[in-house]
């Protein structure tokens, strides 16, 4: 016979699975909520508590735990919930102030905000710019960047160019060429992904020229010189 008490079974709807997996593939923000989705999506397919600890690298206690509320408060539970101690001493339109100005404003001479300056301009300290930030996952001083390929080709070329390196033909010469721009070059290929609560800036790693190259040397592919 089995030993311990029966563990509650976890049933998910179709629009939950959807949000749990949203949030289970973050990789560099809201680790901890990616975790705890994982917990309940390997709960819903029928693992124990002790398997999925195992394949989690986590504790039995700390699966137990965000099963039991994601059973009596849905997903809602798998989010931070205050922590008990002293009251909090900021207002509602401080917090509002702070995310309205992170996510809408960009500081003089500077290219994003920390929380010095945030908290200059805001008339709080930097700990509380800090614990906003945290609440909302804001995380301004970072960014991923994306690209998005339209060439039908893409993938084949990806494999050759790959191919180049993992599987070099002998006596091969690799050559990566590229143009410089004496005009810095601001408008990427793709509009910028703007911050938001648990997602950080993305943009795009090259950007549109606009036909302002300036030729530094010149390269005879037949010749070599």
């Amino acid at each position: 016979m089995p030993k311990g008490r029966p563990i509650a079974p976890v049933a998910i709807t179709a629009e939950q699975q959807a949000e749990l997996e949203s949030w289970s593939r973050r990789r560099k923000t809201a680790q901890a909520l990616a975790m705890r989705s994982r917990v309940v999506l390997l709960a819903a397919d029928g693992c124990n508590n002790t398997s999925i600890a195992r394949r989690l690298s986590t504790t039995a206690q700390t699966v137990g735990k965000w099963r039991k509320r994601f059973l009596s408060a849905g997903c809602y539970g798998l989010l931070d919930e205050p922590r008990p101690g002293t009251s909090r001493k900021l207002s509602d339109w401080q917090v509002e102030l702070v995310l309205t100005r992170t996510l809408e404003s960009q500081p003089e001479a500077a290219t994003h905000w920390s929380t010095c300056d945030m908290a200059r301009i805001c008339g709080l300290s930097q700990s509380s710019i800090s614990r906003i930030w945290r609440a909302f996952s804001l995380a301004p001083h970072r960014a991923e960047t994306f690209k998005l390929s339209r060439d039908p080709l893409f993938i084949e070329k990806v494999r050759d160019i790959v191919g180049l390196y993992l599987d070099p033909p002998d006596r091969a010469l690799v050559l990566c060429v590229d143009e410089k721009s004496q005009i810095q070059a601001l408008d990427r290929t793709a509009p910028l992904l703007p911050m938001r609560s648990g997602q950080i800036e993305r943009r795009t790693h090259d950007y549109a020229r606009h036909i302002t190259t300036s030729p530094f040397a010149a390269l005879d592919a037949k010749s070599g010189d």
